[in-house]
């Protein structure tokens, strides 16, 4: 992802918005596609893509079963180009595809959307210093006395047959290929309370979260807080090293193929990731170790309700074999996943 200073400073006033304790859900354990699901295609650009997560008239109705077929534009609308291009060319942050109204989808329900796959649509990926942002620069929580790093780009040349982007160093002549882990940077839906929330944002929702688990082959479930839950998705990435420090990831626009689905009456309060391997929570909040709390309490909880070990257990079993990984900490709010491996765990109730 990546923000303005501007931005970066109005969104800080945007209050948050709290749910209720949750009541983990009976979960499908894949991203799998269930059969005879019909396929629903959009096409988003410049002049259709949204910079909140809110109420909007939806760009298409998809039911429980549906497969969307879709497209998502880079966090800079795919306004850089070529080198010289600046960010002043691009018209807001994170554009999102949306929203997507899921019919039957009502507050208190759980969204659950299956990534099938996800394809880099382009031939390049950008990443770009935005002056006054990043976990190393000045920022409205750190103010320091140094000016703010100068505005800079890069270019990786995406390989898709050897499925690689390629760094280049602007200061000398080194140059390293990265292995390919598309994923989706911004993937939520309308928050609660008639809020409007900016794409920068990650939090009980979803949004910019900028997490690699957000990747074919992993199920995302989320909140739903108003009819039709209205999903949200955006900035595509290439690749992206935990905590996405500088700002940025190899931001590219992305090929997206995803299937909803609602879980009628189970309400989880933040979003979850599930895969056949893992079960996986999102605390999202600063600072970190907040964000870290939320996370292995929601794990506590998931595993308390669907495997059956009391609440206690489960926090011990966690100390010995939870993982934790930090997805971005340049956002309003920080992300950590919290994870277990299903082997650790009990046969599901």
């Amino acid at each position: 992802m990546r923000v303005t200073c501007a931005v970066a400073a109005s969104i800080l006033a945007i209050s948050a918005v709290c749910f209720a304790p949750p009541t983990p859900a009976q979960n499908p354990s894949a991203a799998e596609a269930k059969p005879n699901s019909q396929t629903v295609q959009y096409r988003a650009t410049i002049d259709t893509v949204k910079y909140v997560y809110g109420a909007a008239p939806p760009v298409a109705h998809l039911r429980p079963g549906n497969i969307l077929e879709s497209n998502s534009l880079d966090c800079f609308g795919n306004a850089i180009k070529k080198p010289g291009d600046t960010l002043a060319l691009t018209k807001g942050d994170n554009p999102l595809t949306g929203p997507f109204f899921i019919d039957g989808a009502e507050p208190g329900d759980t969204l659950v959307v299956r990534i099938l796959d996800l394809q880099v649509d382009g031939d390049q990926g950008i990443g770009a210093f935005a002056p006054g942002f990043g976990a190393l620069n000045a920022t409205n929580y750190t103010p320091m006395l140094h000016p703010p790093l100068p505005e800079k780009i890069w270019f990786y040349p995406i390989d898709h047959a050897g499925q690689t982007a390629t760094f280049q160093a602007l200061d000398s002549n080194y140059k390293v290929k990265i292995p390919l882990h598309p994923f989706l940077g911004c993937i939520g839906v309308a928050p609660a309370g008639g809020e409007s929330r900016s794409s920068v944002v990650p939090a009980e929702f979803g949004g910019n979260m900028d997490a690699p688990e957000a990747s074919a082959g992993n199920t995302l479930y989320l909140p739903v807080n108003v009819s039709g839950a209205l999903l949200y998705f955006g900035d595509g990435h290439a690749a992206m090293g935990d905590g996405e420090i500088a700002g940025t990831a190899i931001e590219v626009p992305l090929r997206t193929r995803l299937q909803v689905d609602v879980l009628k009456g189970k309400r989880t309060a933040w979003p979850r990731f599930e895969n056949e391997k893992e079960i996986m929570t999102a605390g999202i909040y600063r600072p970190v170790d907040d964000a870290l709390r939320i996370a292995f309490t929601e794990l506590v909880a998931w595993i308390h309700a669907d495997y059956g070990l009391s609440q206690l257990d489960a926090y011990e079993l966690l100390s010995q074999v939870g993982k934790i990984h930090l997805t971005e900490m340049v956002d309003p709010n920080y992300v950590v996943i919290a994870s277990i491996d299903k082997k650790y765990l009990p046969p599901k109730k």
